[in-house]
């Protein structure tokens, strides 16, 4: 039983090490919080594939850069939309909702939804931060 958590732990230890050295926090926080709840769930296994999923979808959110925060609080609301769904990082905001391009970074649009400013992934609608 140990060799079996021994040989999980290393191998979710090395995916994290290969996460970290390219990119920043989404993935390793992915991975960390992935691995801790496939261990809780699934043992050692679970953590390897929780750590392996959650490495995933950590890259897929990634937080937009302060820059493109202060300009998305910067700008004026020019139209609020008003949807019945509580809207929340990893959503998929519905086509109806309009989206305005950030300047200087083609990775982030905005709109404002249920009067809170929402910064998403504009190619896939993704949320990716929700500013109160």
């Amino acid at each position: 039983m140990k060799t079996t958590i021994l040989i999980a732990t290393a191998a979710a230890l090395s995916a994290g090490t290969f996460a970290y050295a390219g990119d920043n926090d989404g993935k390793v926080t992915g991975l960390v919080g992935g691995a801790a709840t496939g261990a809780v769930i699934g043992g050692p296994v679970g953590a390897v594939i929780g750590g392996a999923v959650g490495l995933t979808l950590g890259a897929a959110i990634d937080p937009p850069p302060d820059r493109v925060v202060t300009y998305v609080q910067e700008q004026p609301v020019e139209q609020n939309v008003i949807v019945r769904e509580r809207i929340r990082v990893g959503h998929v905001l519905p086509e109806r909702v309009v989206l305005t391009p950030v300047p200087d970074d083609n990775r982030y649009a905005y709109a404002v939804v249920n009067q809170h400013r929402v910064i998403v992934n504009p190619r896939n609608r993704v949320v990716v931060r929700v500013m109160e």
